[in-house]
């Protein structure tokens, strides 16, 4: 009952924040503010993280491949598949969701135990929706964004660790990242993006807002936050494998 109870003050929560809009020139300047902090301050770790999966995924491939009829061109098929349609749209969001689900959570449960979010209601401010709505709008907007940028440098990092091992040469790499390619996978793989951005927010923001008590419990619900995203994250990876791929 617990989590029916849950699922349900979720809905809540997400329709309270579309109730009694602000102008929407109050939110730009914070969309913007959200966008550079979830954006630009994510490349680094998923830069650090691309690139080690791109070269790990290379250098394995070439391990498995023992049957010389197989051509290393599979190799940059094996790469460019892999993290086109799942360890950049999956596996980063999945750290993005460490990294800015536990901020949004820590941020927003600080405020409500501080009551500086009973202090914006008294001033007749929709609070869930000042506070939550941008960091929604602006995560759905740059993550796609992070999660390109993620594929290539992840398939260059398999291009650089094939080469420099010699598992792989360059122009069997190229071979096959040009070799079947099928564009809908990208697509795909932002969709998965938009649909994970707005999980990570939402969920984050609803365990931060309904926080309780103090330091402990905003450190409990950054937890929660990180270990909810990440299940939710893998249940809509399947559903949506499942009705855009089968």
């Amino acid at each position: 009952m617990k989590y029916i109870f849950s699922i349900g003050h979720y809905w809540i929560f997400l329709t309270r924040l579309v109730q009694k809009p602000e102008r929407f020139n109050v939110y730009l300047r914070q969309i913007f503010i959200e966008m550079e902090a979830m954006g630009f301050g994510s490349l680094g770790i998923v830069a650090v993280n691309s690139i080690f999966m791109g070269a790990v995924i290379t250098i394995q491939s070439a391990y498995n491949i023992v049957n010389p009829l197989v051509p290393l061109s599979a190799i940059g098929v094996v790469a460019r598949d892999s993290m086109i349609l799942e360890f950049s749209p999956t596996v980063i969001m999945m750290v993005l969701a460490g990294k800015i689900g536990s901020s949004i959570a820590s941020e927003i449960g600080t405020m409500r135990v501080t009551e500086q979010i009973d202090a914006i209601e008294i001033m007749g401010i929709n609070s869930s929706g000042f506070l939550v709505l941008p960091k929604i709008i602006a995560s759905t907007f740059i993550l796609p964004f992070v999660v390109l940028i993620s594929m290539f440098v992840g398939i260059m990092g398999g291009w650089l660790a094939g080469d420099l091992t010699g598992a792989c040469p360059a122009p069997d790499y190229l071979k096959g990242l040009q070799d079947s390619f099928v564009p809908f996978n990208v697509t795909f793989a932002l969709i998965k993006t938009v649909i994970f951005a707005f999980i990570i927010t939402s969920v984050s923001s609803y365990q931060g807002y309904f926080t309780r008590g103090g330091a402990l419990e905003v450190g409990q619900a950054s937890t929660r936050a990180v270990v909810y995203s990440n299940i939710l994250i893998l249940l809509f990876d399947y559903i949506c494998t499942q009705l855009l791929l089968v």
